[in-house]
């Protein structure tokens, strides 16, 4: 981490004091990120997030008193919001499709491996989603009503390149994937995402991958 780069801040809400601390004990071992908070519900990690300001928050589902799901709600409504990364036991449960819909910029299972759930951190912190590419059409298929109006219009005002991007990025692919895939450059890529990511009015990619398979690129063709 370059010396004058700030920290990534976490703030780690999860029930167990035990996975907790494991949490903890993975995101303390770089350097780059530093735990400025524990909450073992959603109450406390409202309190903790009012007065810590985290960049990142790594958010169970099923807790006491008040769920992840809702947690998640309160905290993008926020001034300062954070990036929420949800945590699930199952793979694309209800709860993980909930917590979407919330605003979570993904979700990641408790078992992943520390070098992906370190990995899913600095992703969400970035501006990316955590969507793995092989439940995305899943995920979307949950998700995503009917061919929705608002979505096409929102789509038919990009250009024809950045249509082509989105059209990548709704099976899930990362920016370098995606570079690979349309034969152009990581950089390209990703400016040509951040003009989508701004002419659809979304925060992160996982808004506009669900507006594109509303729109209808995401689906297979007939």
């Amino acid at each position: 981490m370059n010396p004058q780069t700030p920290p990534i801040t976490v703030l780690l809400v999860e029930d167990q004091a035990l996975v907790r601390a494991g949490f903890r004990m993975v995101l303390e071992s770089q350097p780059d990120l530093r735990v400025v908070g524990e909450a073992g519900d959603g109450i406390v990690a409202l309190e903790m997030a009012a007065r810590t300001i985290p960049d990142v928050v790594v958010m169970d589902i099923r807790m006491p008193r008040l769920d992840g799901i809702e947690t998640t709600r309160r905290l993008l409504a926020a001034d300062r919001p954070p990036r929420v990364l949800v945590l699930t036991t199952y793979d694309l449960d209800d709860y993980a499709v909930a917590a979407v819909r919330a605003g979570a910029s993904g979700f990641l299972l408790k078992d992943a491996p520390p070098e992906d759930f370190l990995s899913a951190v600095r992703t969400v912190h970035a501006g990316d989603a955590v969507l793995a590419a092989s439940t995305t059409r899943r995920l979307l298929d949950r998700l995503a009503p009917p061919l929705d109006p608002v979505a096409q219009r929102l789509v038919a005002a990009l250009t024809p390149r950045e249509t082509d991007v989105l059209r990548v990025m709704a099976r899930g692919l990362s920016n370098v994937e995606i570079a690979a895939t349309l034969d152009v450059g990581a950089g390209t890529v990703k400016t040509h995402v951040r003009h989508i990511l701004a002419k659809l009015g979304v925060r992160d990619r996982v808004r506009a991958v669900i507006i594109a398979h509303e729109a209808g690129l995401g689906r297979p063709r007939a």
